[in-house]
């Protein structure tokens, strides 16, 4: 069975480090520990004080400053693991821990995972092809040797780097390796560790590259485990719950996210803030625990940035009065007459107004200048009529004391489309065909800004086949999408073909419909 050997590297808070290695440790694991040699030493020796009756925690050799970003990082890190590898025989696998880690798992689930895989979790993807590292460095981290913080000697690391870049005084990756990348938070076989330890001892040339590269801590243990262990028994993915935000900064959980971890398909989590004292409390209390089921969803990641994605576009928790319903009412009837040349559109639904009555609008999700009533401000901009869609709708209904309402969409706006057809109100749509001209495209391009009255006609050549098989693409997407209550009128179709269509999506008679079919210049453009 599988015995886990905690590697802990930490820097503050003494008491939060002492509880979780007692926790950690209560069920036969065990726990090497690092302390920064930074901190304070009354602070090390309360731990060391309240652990030294504990046989399963033992200390790395040497304290180690440690600085964000340096080789001290790996150091501190090796120093530890090669305490574990000695004080505890028995340890199979060597599990990355910092101070601001918890469990998320019971020991008993843990342990079942890792005896069910005989592999190293670890991640590992390529440096040059991968697209882990999202911003900044990258492979000025590996060619140019760093021999400062850029933390904490800005303007030394900064002066050091423009200085080798100009002189042009890059290094080689050693020759034999594949640099890797990933996440500092493993868990390793002790083979593997012995396996790197022995390699570290062979290799002093591979030590000296990796000590001034910059943040060795994302590329040491990648690069060396993937060199050095079959692929087959490798999952390049790290067991430890973690998100960063856009900025690089690691997201902190709360109290209210204990049930939001458990359902996340990993053993820990991190980071766990300080100031979470209830959900420090039932993690630390469901790590001792047996026979605890797990229902795995894993969207974590995925509601964060939901959340995330709301607040960046301007979207609350707590919703204003036009966010609180999200349906445009079962009994109502949305009427949307969907053409790409809109003078046509609004041709049409001028006469439909002026014949049936009902409320027909224009262009309001494709025009700023569309003509609406105050409605509290979720009229004034497109970006807000689209985004609260359904309310606006609602709003108008409501406004104009009806529940039946055309409006006009341009072709390529299916998304809206959908939104409405899946609404519980009643949704028709009239898609109108229209043909298209080569000197109709070609003001449609000057209209959009594609083309201009300088435009080479050799581009206008190219550029007209493309804009024309756009248009009939926008068609037959509408076509293909399966809404229902699909009416269509096509420019030079029998009169009593468009007649039929109009009827059909009004719902008024076929008298009326041949009348609204018949208007002068329908299609003139």
């Amino acid at each position: 069975m599988a015995k886990i050997a905690f590697i802990l590297l930490c820097h503050k808070d003494p008491e939060a480090i002492i509880a979780q290695a007692r926790r950690l440790t209560a069920v036969g694991d065990c726990m090497a520990i690092h302390f920064d040699a930074r901190a304070p030493k009354a602070d090390f020796a309360r731990i060391r004080a309240a652990l030294a009756d504990n046989p399963n925690v033992t200390f790395a050799r040497r304290r180690l400053r440690c600085g964000w970003g340096e080789w001290s990082l790996v150091a501190a890190t090796l120093q530890a693991v090669e305490a574990a590898l000695d004080a505890f025989p028995r340890a199979t696998h060597f599990y990355m821990l910092s101070g601001d880690c918890m469990a998320i798992k019971s020991a008993e689930y843990a342990h079942a995972c890792l005896d069910a895989d005989d592999a190293d979790h670890i991640e590992s993807f390529d440096y040059f092809e991968s697209d882990w590292i999202k911003t900044g460095f990258k492979e000025e981290r590996l060619i140019y040797r760093h021999l400062f913080n850029e933390r904490t000697q800005k303007g030394l690391f900064y002066a050091s780097f423009e200085m080798q870049r100009r002189l042009g005084l890059t290094r080689a990756v050693p020759a034999d390796l594949r640099v890797m990348v990933g996440s500092q938070w493993w868990c390793l076989r002790r083979r593997t560790l012995e396996a790197v330890l022995a390699f570290c001892r062979a290799r002093p040339d591979v030590l000296r590259f990796f000590r001034t590269t910059w943040i060795p801590d994302e590329t040491f243990f990648q690069t060396l485990v993937r060199h050095l262990v079959p692929g087959t028994e490798i999952r390049s993915r790290t067991l430890t719950f973690l998100i960063f935000s856009d900025y690089g900064m690691p997201v902190s959980f709360y109290d209210d996210h204990y049930d939001l971890l458990l359902s996340q398909d990993y053993l820990f989590a991190r980071k766990i803030s300080p100031e979470a004292t209830n959900l420090k409390r039932r993690l630390g209390d469901l790590y001792a625990s047996r026979g605890a089921e797990f229902r795995i969803s894993n969207e974590g990641r995925r509601l964060y940035d939901f959340i995330t994605g709301r607040g960046r576009v301007g979207r609350r928790f707590a919703p204003r009065f036009w966010e609180t319903e999200s349906t445009l009412g079962r009994d109502r009837e949305l009427m949307i007459v969907v053409c790409k040349k809109w003078h046509v559109a609004k041709r049409l639904v001028a006469r439909i107004r002026d014949e049936t009555g009902l409320l027909a609008m224009e262009y309001l999700f494709d025009e700023d200048s569309a003509e609406l009533p105050d409605l509290g401000g979720i009229q004034t901009s497109m970006e807000k009529r689209s985004r609260h869609r359904r309310a606006l709708m609602r709003m108008l209904f409501e406004y104009h004391g009806t529940d039946r309402m055309v409006i006009c969409l341009d072709t390529g706006n299916v998304d809206l489309l959908r939104d409405f057809h899946t609404d519980r109100s009643v949704t028709r749509i009239l898609q109108v065909e229209c043909a298209f001209s080569d000197a109709y495209l070609l003001g449609h391009a000057r209209r959009v800004g594609l083309a201009g009255a300088q435009t080479p006609q050799e581009t206008v050549d190219t550029l007209l086949p493309t804009i024309r098989a756009d248009v009939h693409h926008e068609a037959d997407t509408i076509r293909d999408a399966g809404f229902e209550h699909v009416h269509v009128m096509r420019e030079g179709a029998d009169p009593a073909r468009n007649a039929a269509a109009l009827s059909g999506f009004l719902s008024v008679p076929h008298e009326t419909g041949r009348e609204i079919a018949a208007t002068e210049n329908l299609f003139v453009d």
